[in-house]
């Protein structure tokens, strides 16, 4: 099963931090450890990661980094099988961050000519989208195509998330390590009818990145993960990181990630079934990444500090359209995969993601940079409990001494 490459809409909760984290939640019995030496504010830092494995979370580790140095934090276990404490040096699924890194890689094509933002995706892939004329490679990497999400939306590519019985029924024919291709991501999205006009507002769609990932291969005759690893992953030395393909492992050292599955009627007939074995095709180019804390802290240093794009096209990256939910404001908008919060002692840019099992964080205040992973479980509730604390540490991490 899938879910969410992203998301917005739970980052919006995270910085939001108007409401307290929820309290009365089931708490995880899992030991917890947490960074070697302590300092100034390491206190408040461990605090917050215990905040989030004591909502319900198998595991929560963080690293920051900023001018007085790196600062590396862990709570809670790698695998409910053996109790072994959570590494924060560990592997994980990094879900929708994979976006920011397939935006920069179009954005230094779009520096070398080969790729036009405001051309439309008709002339990259003709006839693969039906009002391709209409949609531009610039509202591709702002979601504001209008695209269908076939890996989100009900009667998508994935059984619906509000039935246990389909989600059961996936799960136990095999479904969380099927290959699923780009090209069946996409056909299963124009198939359905667009949610809006081209260019008239946000809406969040991991077929946009599938098929810039498509343009990528088109302009240089090399699949997508070819070519992010030779201008990123390799110039920054990012050597933990890489796409899987259709592998359904993580290589190394890396937390389990889990899904609680209602078994049966009562409410005691729940389980965490480990989903660390899947694959996830499904995600491409718009969150197949696997990444580290360290890794991940690197590629947004090298980013924001001008290393991988000319400073006009930085620019057009931070230039953001807000997000709204329903008609309401999130507090958080969208640039060219990257996003921009506030919290209460200014801006933040970066991006989150999820994939079953998995949830991750990616911020920058400029001085300051913060990754985040964490293993969630639980119900519906007890998850938003784990983002509220997600959100509470990104508020105490960036502003607790400012």
């Amino acid at each position: 099963m899938r879910r969410t490459v992203s998301v917005l809409v739970g980052a919006a909760v995270c910085l939001a931090l108007a409401a307290p984290v929820a309290a009365a939640v089931p708490v995880v019995t899992a030991q917890s450890a947490d960074a070697a030496k302590p300092g100034k504010g390491d206190d408040r830092r461990t605090a917050g990661l215990r905040a989030i494995t004591a909502a319900g979370a198998v595991a929560a580790i963080a690293e920051i980094k900023d001018g007085k140095g790196t600062w590396r934090g862990r709570s809670g276990v790698s695998d409910l099988a053996t109790n072994a404490p959570v590494r924060t040096d560990g592997r994980f699924r990094a879900g929708s961050v994979t976006k920011t890194f397939t935006a920069t890689t179009v954005l230094q094509l779009v520096g070398e000519h080969r790729i036009g933002l405001d051309e439309p995706v008709e002339r990259y892939l003709p006839g693969l989208v039906p009002d391709g004329a209409r949609i531009t490679v610039r509202q591709l990497l702002n979601h504001s195509s209008g695209l269908w999400d076939s890996t989100n939306e009900k009667g998508g590519l994935f059984p619906d998330q509000q039935d246990p019985a389909a989600i059961r029924n996936w799960l136990d024919q095999g479904g969380m390590t099927r290959t699923i291709t780009p090209a069946q991501v996409v056909a299963a999205s124009v198939a359905h009818a667009p949610n809006f006009p081209p260019g008239s507002t946000f809406g969040y769609s991991n077929v946009n990145y599938t098929l810039l990932g498509m343009i990528i291969e088109k302009v240089t005759g090399h699949g997508y993960a070819q070519e992010i690893t030779a201008r990123i992953l390799r110039p920054l030395g990012l050597e933990s990181t890489y796409f899987p393909g259709t592998a359904t492992g993580i290589r190394g050292q890396h937390a389990h990630g889990y899904m609680t599955v209602v078994e049966g009627p009562g409410p005691q007939d729940v389980s965490d079934r480990d989903v660390t074995e899947a694959s996830v095709s499904w995600a491409n180019s718009a969150g197949e990444l696997i990444s580290t804390l360290s890794d991940l802290n690197r590629f947004e240093q090298a980013l924001l500090g001008g290393r991988l794009l000319k400073p006009e096209l930085l620019r057009e990256m931070t230039t953001t359209i807000p997000i709204e939910v329903n008609g309401q404001p999130t507090g958080l908008s969208y640039g060219l995969g990257l996003a921009k919060g506030q919290l209460s002692c200014g801006p933040i840019v970066g991006h989150d993601g999820g994939v079953s099992g998995y949830a991750t964080q990616l911020w920058s205040s400029g001085d300051r940079q913060v990754a985040i992973s964490v293993t969630m479980r639980g119900t519906p509730q007890e998850m938003g409990a784990q983002i509220g604390a997600e959100g509470a540490f990104l508020e105490a991490t960036f502003c607790g001494d400012r």
